[in-house]
């Protein structure tokens, strides 16, 4: 399993946001970069990006910031925010992305979704948001009433095979993995999934590998890193000892 450090964009900084409220930011880096290094530097092997100003206005914004991160890091760089056209998503894999996560457009715009796997096939990554157990849109912001099984379940008959499961009840709260959503999420899902929401230490992440859940395959975390819970270096060797 491998552990993504977070690395969410506002205005050209990194911050990050209480259960994807943008009322509740908390701004850690006036430069992404800066973040970005540091947690190279300090053990991790991929990153996870998030452009939050494209994920509230549906077109991405924060492109230069994403190709500086993956011109000045040798690590793989997962991209989301903003990608609801075939020429965003251009957009971020020619600014130096790994992967593309797909968010709102791939539950609304089939079409879109159907063109974006053929031309990307396994760069393609789908995000299934969840308040209450429910598939949330729109940057977080959108609540529906479609069960997250349900929306996974639609995706992998598209042919989405990767994912990112977010637990918007305990993003940034530092309250604890939703083990039970992860496990849920684990049974519907055909191919791979990282999870994200609420980890604060090690013992969390020991949780989640717990599972034994072959095809959660990652873990995002964000503000337990940037507020020091633990040492990245030390997250990523407990997940090593679980393979």
């Amino acid at each position: 399993m491998i552990l993504y450090p977070a690395i969410d964009i506002i205005d050209g900084k990194a911050v990050r946001l209480a259960q994807g409220d943008y009322a509740q930011q908390t701004d850690y880096d006036a430069d992404p970069l800066d973040a970005a290094r540091r947690w190279v530097d300090a053990g991790a092997r991929a990153l996870h990006i998030v452009d939050l100003d494209g994920a509230r206005t549906g077109v991405p914004a924060n492109l230069s910031a994403i190709a500086r991160i993956a011109a000045a890091l040798d690590v793989p760089v997962q991209v989301g925010g903003g990608l609801r056209s075939e020429a965003a998503v251009a957009d971020v894999i020619s600014a130096g992305a790994t992967r593309v996560i797909l968010g709102t457009a791939a539950f609304r715009d089939v079409e879109f979704l159907d063109a974006v796997l053929a031309a990307h096939g396994e760069r393609v990554v789908v995000s299934v948001d969840a308040r209450g157990g429910l598939l949330a849109a729109a940057g977080w912001v959108e609540q529906t009433q479609v069960p997250v099984s349900d929306a996974i379940r639609r995706l992998n008959q598209r042919g989405v095979r990767r994912f990112v499961y977010s637990s918007i009840d305990r993003d940034g709260m530092l309250t604890g993995p939703d083990l039970e959503g992860a496990t849920e999420v684990a049974e519907a899902v055909q191919g791979s999934f990282t999870y994200s929401g609420g980890i604060a230490k090690l013992d969390d992440l020991e949780a989640l590998a717990s599972l034994r859940q072959v095809n959660l395959t990652g873990v995002i975390v964000g503000k337990a890193i940037y507020e020091g819970k633990f040492d990245v270096g030390d997250a990523q060797a407990l997940l090593d000892r679980h393979r």
